[in-house]
């Protein structure tokens, strides 16, 4: 076996463990039932089956063009850092939010603290009011055109 082969056997694993990541990762968010169960998939199964992409596109131009490409890991390594710490945020929003969930996904007692479900609903942020309201704004529209 030639080394060429073993870099293609090596690809060929790795793009198809890279597929069935995000399959199943896909497949979590459709089969979940709450938001932070469907947080959980693509932060897991997607975020390992686009990081064996990457890695399998990293050795397959590596031996193909006879030089280190390292564009790929360094996408990689990105990937693995950034996803966690946005799953973290959106879970940490929700808890904020108090979305529903279902009792099986909820932690016990001492896992969740005061500081970390807050005590009442995060209000959303009111929307601007045009300055002297929607019919004094007409007006002065009408009177820039000249009717």
């Amino acid at each position: 076996m030639t080394f060429n082969m073993i870099a293609e056997a090596a690809v060929s694993l790795l793009l198809v463990l890279g597929g069935l990541f995000a399959f199943v990762g896909s497949l979590g968010m459709l089969q979940f039932k709450d938001f932070f169960m469907r947080l959980h998939s693509p932060t897991k199964g997607t975020t390992l089956g686009i990081g064996c992409v990457l890695i399998a596109s990293m050795i397959y131009f590596s031996v193909s063009q006879r030089e280190p490409h390292v564009q790929e890991l360094l996408i990689t390594l990105f990937l693995f850092i950034t996803a966690p710490v946005t799953g973290h945020m959106l879970a940490k929003t929700g808890l904020h939010m108090h979305l529903r969930f279902i009792t099986g996904t909820r932690g016990s007692l001492p896992e969740l603290m005061d500081e970390d479900v807050g005590q009442s609903r995060v209000a959303r942020p009111l929307r601007p009011k045009p300055p002297g309201g929607l019919k004094t704004r007409r007006e002065q529209l009408l009177k820039s055109r000249g009717r």
